[in-house]
């Protein structure tokens, strides 16, 4: 172990010092992440800390003088399922290029998510470009009684109890994804 002496103290060379940090024998669950990590790439799979669902895949096609281009544009949300998630939007020549590219884009918008004893704690609504949603607290063993994307963010966030609802008229996927998120930001604790 590396000693670290302080310019300004009066420690002569040659006297024993003692360890400014404690380093626990046991490793630490952050090292064994990384460990399981560096294995996993080398065995070749690609290791996630998250789980996704794509919300939404659609073909676009973009017409030009030689004729139509199709590309594709995949909706995911990712959630570790202890409070983080998060969602991205990806366009590739591929389904799988497009799903890899929004799975980068939600890991960038991850979001932590409070709640407590599996549901929220208290109402909250948000409003995205058309989209509103309504979420409020649920009993326990009710389970998650919302729809569509809602549904989804809630179960990959953690939540076991919610109930939700799309006020607006809107079927639009990721407007109402957005508007949960930002609903989900709004929580905070109550004592």
């Amino acid at each position: 172990m590396d000693k670290v002496i302080n310019q300004n103290s009066d420690i002569k060379p040659g006297v024993a010092e003692t360890p400014i940090l404690n380093i626990p024998k046991e490793p630490v669950l952050e090292e064994i992440k990384l460990e399981k990590e560096i294995i996993a790439r080398l065995d070749g799979r690609e290791f996630q800390e998250y789980e996704q669902k794509v919300l939404d895949i659609a073909r676009v096609t973009r017409v030009t003088k030689g004729g139509k281009r199709f590309t594709f544009r995949a909706a995911i949300v990712i959630g570790n399922r202890i409070g983080k998630v998060g969602f991205g939007i990806g366009k590739g020549k591929d389904v799988a290029q497009s799903v890899d590219k929004a799975f980068k884009q939600a890991k960038k918008n991850l979001i932590s998510v409070f709640f407590k004893e599996g549901t929220i704690p208290h109402q909250v609504e948000a409003k995205v470009n058309s989209a509103v949603v309504f979420m409020k607290p649920a009993s326990k063993g009710s389970g998650v009684r919302a729809g569509g994307a809602m549904r989804v963010i809630a179960k990959l966030v953690g939540i076991e109890d919610i109930s939700g609802k799309i006020i607006s008229r809107t079927n639009n996927k990721i407007n109402i994804a957005r508007a949960t998120l930002e609903a989900l930001k709004k929580l905070k604790s109550v004592r």
